[in-house]
C-alpha cells in the first residue's frame, strides 16, 4: 500500500516504521528537512513548492495521513487539497487530533461518547477541522477515521529528556491526572485501523492509566539515579500559556473502544512500562 502523510512530523514518521508500505510520500514546512527525509527513501514535498510532484504522490495513495495543525483559517490542508484528495482514490484516511476537545471533566472518565467540550481556541480548531475532515468523507464515500491523542512521548521526546535539559518539574494541583500515549502504540493503533476501516470513526488514542504528571517526574528521575526536581505547588509554578491550559483540564480518558473494536494490545499500557522501555535503550543516560 502506498501513503501520503500531510504533515512529516513526529508520530507520522513511527507510523511509517510500522507498516511495510510499497511509498511514501508527504509534505514537510522547511527544504532542508524535505532533503533528509528523501535520503531516508521518503518522497517528501516542502509546502512552498508547486503541487505537481506532490499531486502524482498523492493520486496513487491508497492510506493519507493527516498531522498538521489547523489555524485560525480553517485546516490548510483541507483548504488547499480538499479536491484532490477526493479524487485520490484514497481508502483510509487518518486525522489526528487531541482529546482536549473534550475539555475539562473534573477528573471523571471520558470516551467516545462524552460530547466535546472545548475550552481553548486551539481545541475549538481541532474540533472543527474533525468536523471538516468528517463531512468530506461523508461527501466522498473515503472511510475518514479520527484518532484524538492525549500527551505523546517517545525516543528522543519523554520526562528522561527534560530531566537531562533542567527543564522538568514536579508540579502538584491536587486530584490533577493526566493520560499519555507511547508514540509506538498510536502506530499500532492506526495500523490497526487500516485493516478495519469504519467511516466516520473516532478513537480515543491513550494509555491504561491517567496519572499526575508529578508521578511521571519522579519515577523518570528514579530510573536514572537522578535527584528529582524538588515538588513545586501549582499556583507557584512558573508555567506557558499553553501549560497552564493543560492544567485547566483534568480528565480520564478511557481507550477500551481501540481494545474492543481494533483489537490494540498496548505495548506501553502505563508510564512505567514506556519509561523502563526508553531506559533500557539508554535515553536516561544523559538525565543521571
Amino acid at each position: 500500500m502506498r501513503l501520503f502523510v500531510f504533515g512529516l512530523g513526529y508520530t507520522a514518521r513511527a507510523f511509517i516504521r510500522a507498516f511495510p508500505w510499497t511509498h511514501v510520500a508527504g509534505t514537510v514546512r522547511e527544504d532542508g528537512r524535505a532533503q533528509d527525509l528523501r535520503v531516508q527513501g521518503v518522497a517528501a514535498h516542502p509546502l512552498a513548492e508547486g503541487d505537481g510532484g506532490l499531486w502524482d504522490d498523492l493520486r496513487g495513495a491508497g492510506a493519507i495521513l493527516v498531522s498538521a495543525p489547523p489555524d485560525a483559517e480553517g485546516d490548510p490542508t483541507l483548504n488547499r487539497f480538499a479536491e484532490r484528495i477526493a479524487s485520490s482514490g484514497a481508502s483510509w484516511i487518518g486525522y489526528l487530533s487531541t482529546t482536549g476537545v473534550y475539555g475539562d471533566h473534573g477528573g471523571a472518565w471520558i470516551d467516545e461518547t462524552t460530547p466535546p467540550a472545548p475550552q481553548s481556541r486551539s481545541s475549538e480548531q481541532r474540533l472543527a477541522a474533525e468536523q471538516a475532515w468528517l463531512d468530506l468523507g461523508r461527501k466522498t464515500g473515503q472511510a475518514v477515521h479520527v484518532f484524538r491523542l492525549t500527551g505523546i512521548y517517545g525516543p528522543g521526546r519523554n520526562a528522561f529528556v527534560s530531566l537531562a535539559r533542567g527543564t522538568a518539574q514536579r508540579i502538584v494541583k491536587p486530584g490533577q491526572v493526566f493520560n499519555r500515549i507511547h508514540v509506538d502504540d498510536i502506530a499500532a493503533t492506526l495500523v490497526a485501523s487500516l485493516s478495519r476501516p469504519r467511516a466516520g470513526a473516532i478513537y480515543n488514542v491513550t494509555d491504561d492509566e491517567p496519572a499526575p504528571p508529578q508521578d511521571v517526574v519522579a519515577y523518570a528521575a528514579r530510573l536514572a539515579g537522578a535527584e528529582p526536581p524538588p515538588e513545586t505547588a501549582f499556583e507557584a509554578a512558573r508555567m506557558s500559556p499553553m501549560a497552564l491550559s493543560f492544567y485547566a483540564e483534568n480528565k480520564r480518558v478511557s481507550n477500551r473502544l481501540i481494545k474492543d473494536e481494533l483489537g490494540v494490545r498496548l505495548r506501553y499500557p502505563t508510564y512505567r512500562e514506556g519509561l523502563a522501555a526508553l531506559h533500557a535503550a539508554g535515553e536516561s543516560n544523559s538525565a543521571a
